[in-house]
């Protein structure tokens, strides 16, 4: 089903368009006031992600994919927005899952109306020790600075304006809801991505690279997975850029122009490069549509 990089850069699967799922529910939630922004990853350290980069003003868009949008793909999100890139993200699960006092009795939340900020206080209202120990309390921390709550990506409207996502960090530049590059950060959650991609059959007709590096869902893997993903996004960048350039400056719908495959063409070979410097993050690549 995947495409292995380092092994067969030219093959790809290019996802066969049905009807895309209905949108979320109404998140009137979201008018909820998120606490004072916070510049820390999950470890509580700056995020060095926010130095200035050599791009001459061009960004690809970005979405970073896990199972409950709330350990890896918050991490990315946050790494990513730091560093100016225009990023969205989503889980892929059922229920937002997190872990309870024992293996069977997770914290479970739905997607789209629940708030971080809830989450944050609910638990430490019920065990404040026991969830500052397992690092729950932190993370939390972290994601209300991002955004509202988990989204979840078989509930988004793409193409739909996001106008009422224009408080979270790197909404700027994906207000029309769609993206360039989603990232996933397991398997499991490439594989729910594109079987979506495929029944929602392609109706903007726009190319879409999905990616996935897989990343242990613990907080000291997803420190590092952010890490590897922003340099990804960074070598991404500069490919387009490249290929913008040599086409006049013109970039339409995540291709440079003269056929609009040039920078398709290239990722499979800027994915191969980069896993030789992340050997531990094994990667997976396809192209898709929305």
């Amino acid at each position: 089903m995947a495409t292995d990089p380092r092994l067969a850069r030219d093959h790809r699967r290019i996802s066969t368009p049905s009807n895309p799922p209905p949108p979320p529910p109404p998140q009137d939630a979201q008018s909820q006031q998120r606490p004072p922004s916070r510049h820390n990853g999950v470890d509580g350290n700056s995020n060095p992600a926010n130095q200035s980069r050599d791009d001459g003003g061009f960004k690809l868009k970005f979405c970073t994919v896990c199972a409950s949008n709330q350990n890896r793909s918050m991490e990315a999100h946050l790494r990513l927005s730091l560093a100016s890139y225009p990023v969205i993200s989503f889980g892929t699960g059922s229920l937002v899952r997190l872990p309870g006092p024992s293996i069977t009795q997770p914290n479970v939340y739905p997607f789209n109306s629940t708030s971080y900020d809830t989450m944050y206080t609910e638990l430490n209202g019920k065990d404040p020790r026991l969830y500052r120990a397992n690092g729950l309390l932190t993370m939390l921390e972290r994601n209300r600075s991002v955004k509202f709550g988990p989204e979840r990506w078989q509930d988004w409207a793409i193409g739909k304006p996001r106008l009422e996502h224009r408080d979270d960090r790197g909404s700027v530049g994906v207000e029309g809801g769609v993206v360039d590059v989603v990232i996933t950060c397991e398997e499991r959650c490439w594989d729910a991505v594109v079987d979506n991609l495929v029944e929602r059959e392609g109706k903007l007709n726009r190319p879409v690279h999905v990616i996935n590096v897989d990343i242990k869902d613990n907080h000291e893997e997803a420190l590092v997975g952010g890490k590897a993903i922003l340099e990804l996004a960074d070598m991404l960048n500069a490919t387009a850029r490249e290929e913008r350039d040599k086409s006049g400056g013109e970039w339409r719908n995540g291709a440079s122009d003269g056929g609009g495959s040039s920078f398709d063409d290239r990722v499979p070979d800027v994915l191969s490069d980069w896993q030789e410097k992340w050997p531990t993050l094994p990667a997976l690549w396809t192209l898709a549509w929305f």
